[in-house]
């Protein structure tokens, strides 16, 4: 089950059952099929054994409180991590990694606008070179945009370690101004 997945799982309950103000709440029968459906996932992935899955699915019919389900899911569903925990807790390889997936969509949005900048103009280029049924190709000017946009491709794509370096920094300044807030390990 992917990080989506996951996210998926725990919005599937009536109310999230790791929030401990919902924990005395009653569970409702949408609750343990969501339980169940999490743990024939497991046992098919491999995560639970037969024992296990015999077990865990004999306690779901016991679960009667939200608070019941946090135990038969913890070592299966990932518990919330919110965003500002993930980089107060990131390592210099995590941000490296971070780093790099900004430079890879500023890659990718280059991409995109020199493709999309090159159709639509080389469309409209070509759709006002017909005059009077005859194909008159005068100057080729979407020729100024494909240019720009090319060198601002090859730009982005030139400068990954700067483009990556820039964004490390920027985002240890940001994880030490938040390790500085208080109540940040909450």
């Amino acid at each position: 089950m992917d990080r989506d997945g996951q996210r998926e799982v725990w919005s599937s309950f009536t109310h999230d059952p790791r929030d401990g103000q919902y924990a005395p709440l009653r569970a409702s029968d949408q609750d343990r099929a969501v339980v169940h459906q999490v743990l024939d996932e497991a046992y098919a992935d491999g995560r639970l054994d037969r024992e296990e899955y015999d077990q865990r699915t004999a306690q779901v019919g016991t679960v009667r409180l939200l608070g019941d389900i946090n135990p038969l899911l913890a070592d299966l569903v990932a518990p919330r991590v919110s965003p500002r925990q993930s980089l107060v807790r990131a390592t210099s390889t995590d941000l490296e990694r971070m780093a790099a997936k900004e430079w890879e969509r500023k890659r990718r949005e280059a991409v995109f606008s020199f493709l999309g900048a090159s159709l639509v103009t080389s469309a409209i280029w070509f759709a006002t070179s017909f005059r009077h049924g005859d194909f008159d190709p005068y100057f080729f000017w979407p020729a100024f945009v494909i240019v720009f946009s090319l060198l601002h491709l090859v730009r982005v794509a030139a400068s990954r370690g700067e483009i990556v370096d820039s964004e490390v920094r920027r985002l240890e300044k940001r994880r030490d101004k938040e390790q500085r807030r208080p109540g940040w390990l909450r």
